[in-house]
C-alpha cells in the first residue's frame, strides 16, 4: 500500500523498534507482546510506554511482569520503572509483579511509588520492612540530630 502526501500518519502505527524515536506512543498490548516474542532489545521501552498509555493495569501487568523476568538487565530495571508507573497511575500491583520486584535491589523506583500509591494492606512484609526502617532511620538519625 503507497501512502499519498495527503494521508495522515499516525505516529502509534508506526513503531521505530532501530532506534525507539516511536515507541513512546505504545498503547497496544499485542505490540508488546510480539516485540517479546522477536527478543527486541527496545521492549522495555514499549512495557514503560503502556504503562503511561493503556488505561487498564490488568493488561499492562502481565506484560511487566515478563520484563521483570527477561534475562537483560536493562529490560528489568524498565520494568521496574513500568511497575513504578502502575503503581502511580493505577493504584495497584499484582502478586506476580510483587515477587519478581522481591528479587531486584531495595530503594528503586518501583519500591517508592508502590509505598505512596498503592494500599498498605496489599503489599508484601519485605517492602514494609524496609520503608519501615528507612522511616525509623530518618527518625533516630537524621531528624533529631537538628
Amino acid at each position: 500500500m503507497h501512502l499519498e502526501e495527503s494521508d495522515p500518519v499516525d505516529p502509534a502505527t508506526v513503531l521505530n523498534w532501530q532506534d525507539g524515536s516511536t515507541l513512546r506512543w505504545t498503547a497496544r498490548p499485542e505490540e508488546v507482546d510480539a516485540a517479546f516474542g522477536r527478543g527486541e532489545p527496545l521492549v522495555g521501552v514499549a512495557v514503560i510506554a503502556l504503562a503511561l498509555n493503556h488505561a487498564d493495569a490488568d493488561v499492562i501487568l502481565p506484560r511487566v511482569g515478563r520484563a521483570l523476568e527477561a534475562k537483560d538487565p536493562e529490560i528489568r530495571r524498565q520494568g521496574v520503572i513500568a511497575l513504578a508507573h502502575v503503581a502511580r497511575l493505577h493504584r495497584t500491583v499484582d502478586r506476580r509483579c510483587l515477587d519478581l520486584l522481591r528479587g531486584c535491589p531495595r530503594g528503586n523506583e518501583a519500591d517508592d511509588d508502590l509505598w505512596s500509591f498503592v494500599a498498605h494492606r496489599r503489599l508484601p512484609w519485605w517492602l514494609w520492612r524496609h520503608h519501615l526502617t528507612e522511616r525509623l532511620t530518618w527518625l533516630l538519625r537524621d531528624r533529631w540530630r537538628s
